[in-house]
């Protein structure tokens, strides 16, 4: 009796895990190769005791924009009997390994995600081979080395996150052959030498980001010429050099331009902006050795929320059409030569307009500040002796100091001259010097 109830709870058990799984198992050498990958990454929470496609403890759990634990798998094949690992999303879990070489093990594998963890090392090579993969993540990690020249083999890849990391070297000329890429963002690395002229062909990229690196030559044509399906792009400090192409007019879903900190030649607006830009949302320009006036056309980007145009030598008055962007929340256009008055619709709004360090003659008001706008030094000094016009009713500073301290630094409280030093007896005890007297004017 107690072997057929023995034989019976077995057979129930299996029943159970049947159900679970719907009858679909992970082959064995694809848990093999979980367990090495989890081994090489430093991953030591997978529960191996049950199967990692049943959505179990260890294997899945609930992902936010930050973190993510999660393997999945299709369980679709052979009739709903077998299962395959697609998707390895391990973000933010401290993990201080290596990264795996055998993603090959995982034949139908289409994503890794391994964003802000500790990961060391190289990418491998051996990447080049998992044909099937589709993104690629390795956001905020310790990686080093060059990109590998091998994951241009990787024809169905949409997306290569980068950014964050100590890699270095020349971007590989073959990476212009994924014809499928959308997402590009290789910012906050080491990187150096030119965009290679193969990426004209990249043509479905959407997003392109590669700012603080050490790139060397101008701001490829190719950029806002061969990439009409471009929706945003960062370049700040990237270290390339100006000027800004011009923008293709048929660039209908541009929706972010951050570009900043251009050496190189100088650029109008005339040159740059022969774009209408429907979806324009953010423009930086700064520091980009931007010349001449804004444009009164300018005033047709009616979307734009952040307007930033800083450091440059704008000049001229600033355009009443400008009114005209009702929806933007920040607008920098300090660190330029703009003349003339500040216009009234810009003291009356309520948004944030920086002015501070132009050349206007008139602001309009006496103070620094009005309402949500910083005027701070943006007329002409007085009388060039460096008193910022708007707060010369605020200086009052009297010809002599009002108040002293005296301190006899390591040393007693002594008198000399009619001047008493006050003790200072730290915790790290006298000067091995004699006491020095100072006197600080507050």
């Amino acid at each position: 009796m107690f072997i057929h109830r023995l034989l019976f709870a077995s057979i129930f058990i299996v029943c159970c895990l049947t159900t679970l799984t719907n009858g679909a198992s992970l082959p064995n050498g694809e848990v093999e190769a979980l367990r090495s990958i989890g081994n090489t990454l430093g991953k030591t929470d997978w529960n191996f005791n049950i199967n990692p496609c049943d959505q179990g403890d260890t294997w899945l759990n609930q992902s936010t924009r930050y973190y993510a634990n999660n393997v999945t798998c299709d369980c679709s094949f052979n009739n709903n009997t077998t299962c395959h690992v697609t998707h390895i999303l391990l973000k933010s879990q401290n993990l201080s390994g290596t990264l795996p070489l055998n993603l090959t093990s995982l034949p139908f594998l289409q994503e890794i995600d391994l964003t802000r963890n500790y990961l060391s090392g190289t990418i491998p090579s051996e990447w080049g081979s998992a044909t099937r993969l589709v993104g690629i993540s390795l956001f905020g990690n310790r990686l080093t080395g060059p990109i590998p020249v091998e994951l241009a083999n990787l024809r169905n890849l949409t997306s290569l996150i980068l950014d964050n990391n100590g890699l270095s070297g020349t971007l590989p000329a073959a990476l212009g052959s994924l014809s499928k890429i959308e997402r590009l963002h290789l910012s906050s690395n080491y990187f150096t030498g030119k965009i290679p002229e193969t990426f004209a062909s990249l043509t479905s990229l959407k997003e392109f980001r590669i700012s603080d690196n050490n790139f060397t030559g101008q701001i490829p044509d190719l950029i806002f010429q061969n990439w009409t399906n471009l929706e945003a792009i960062y370049m700040e400090g990237s270290g390339l050099s100006g000027p800004i192409p011009s923008i293709n007019a048929t660039l209908h879903n541009l929706t972010y331009i951050i570009i900043s900190d251009l050496n190189g030649a100088d650029t109008t607006f005339s040159q740059l902006l022969i774009a209408t830009l429907p979806k324009l949302k953010s423009l930086m320009l700064r520091s980009c050795n931007l010349i001449g006036e804004i444009p009164i056309s300018f005033g047709t980007f009616t979307f734009i929320k952040i307007l930033d145009l800083s450091f440059n030598r704008l000049s001229g008055k600033i355009p009443d059409d400008l009114s005209n962007l009702h929806s933007f929340d920040y607008m920098f256009l300090n660190g330029n030569n703009f003349n003339g008055s500040v216009p009234q619709w810009i003291l009356e709004t309520r948004e944030k307009v920086d002015l501070s360090y132009n050349n206007f003659t008139n602001t309009g008001v006496s103070d620094c500040r009005q309402n949500s706008v910083n005027l701070f030094s943006s007329i002409a000094r007085v009388n060039n002796t460096g008193i910022v016009p708007c707060l010369t009713s605020q200086i009052t500073c009297p010809s002599e100091p009002l108040h002293f301290v005296h301190i006899n630094c390591g040393g007693r409280k002594i008198t000399v001259n009619g001047i008493t030093y006050e003790a200072d007896f730290g915790q790290a005890g006298t000067s091995d010097i004699l006491p020095q007297y100072y006197q600080l004017g507050i």
